[in-house]
């Protein structure tokens, strides 16, 4: 909701790839950013993306379908600038030469300060580090390295390790998530480099002041849990069923355990009191 609050007045959208969980969909399902719920502006911001050069058959179609909304075009923003924008070439999503593509980093500057935006690359490759670095940041998000991948050899965390050192050591603030905090020993690993670097370095909810809630970490877990009831998502998306009607039949099934597994469900999602 506060994406959607912030599209109401924004004047830029970056798109740094095209994969289905960093992108309103056409086709979204119930928890997914739908391009239904995008604002009817009647002047629609300008939108930057990495080029469509590597996209598969699947994120074409994505592109396509987000320019019925981006009215004006979608530009190809690779090694570009545009006022405080400034965009890199290419890197790989992960490893190089990932089956999953490339993506796009941006670089805002605004006050003196300067923000990098490093969606997906995992501290993998040391070419995108290092293109970070040169872009002297204030201020870094990144996706930190997928942990939970029994294919993450020895090597690939090594890599990442010492290229999140290598950014703590030349930025002042460090933000990594999104992969990394997909594994329940993202905390511990933090916490090591951050004695390692002698500075915090933050997740995302440590940066917002925000409790850790590992959820897709404890995803096995919360659904042994909080079973969900055959054909459930499809009635949820027909809006025959909903969040309080689910909490209704794991209360009957669960009476003791029902107020353990409402702490690991985000306060919005769960039913309003009676």
């Amino acid at each position: 909701m506060r994406i959607l609050h912030a599209l109401n007045a924004a004047t830029d959208v970056v798109i740094s790839h095209f994969h289905g969980d960093h992108l309103p969909l056409a086709d979204a399902n119930p928890y997914q950013l739908s391009m239904r719920d995008l604002p009817h502006r009647r002047r629609r911001p300008r939108c930057w993306s990495k080029s469509d050069d590597d996209l598969s058959e699947a994120m074409r179609k994505r592109r396509a379908d987000l320019l019925t909304y981006f009215v004006n075009g979608i530009h190809a923003a690779e090694g570009c600038s545009h006022g405080p924008l400034s965009f890199s070439q290419a890197v790989p999503h992960g490893v190089p030469r990932s089956a999953l593509g490339t993506v796009m980093m941006t670089r805002i500057e605004s006050g003196g300060h300067v923000f990098v935006h490093a969606s997906d690359i995992q501290l993998l490759n040391d070419a995108a580090v290092a293109a970070i670095i040169d872009w002297r940041p204030t201020t870094v998000l990144a996706a930190g390295p997928p942990l939970y991948l029994d294919r993450l050899g020895a090597t690939e965390r090594r890599c990442a390790w010492q290229n999140a050192l290598r950014l703590v050591e030349s930025v002042n603030a460090i933000v990594l998530d999104h992969h990394l905090m997909r594994d329940a020993r993202a905390p511990a690993w933090l916490d090591d480099l951050s004695r390692a670097a002698g500075k915090r370095v933050y997740c995302a909810a440590d940066f917002m002041g925000k409790p850790r809630r590992l959820l897709e970490a404890q995803r096995e877990q919360l659904y042994a849990d909080m079973p969900v009831p055959s054909k459930w998502h499809e009635r949820y998306a027909r809006g025959a069923a909903s969040i309080e009607t689910y909490f209704d039949g794991l209360r009957d099934k669960q009476h003791n355990r029902i107020g353990t597994v409402k702490e690991m469900v985000p306060r919005r999602l769960q039913p309003k009191p009676r």
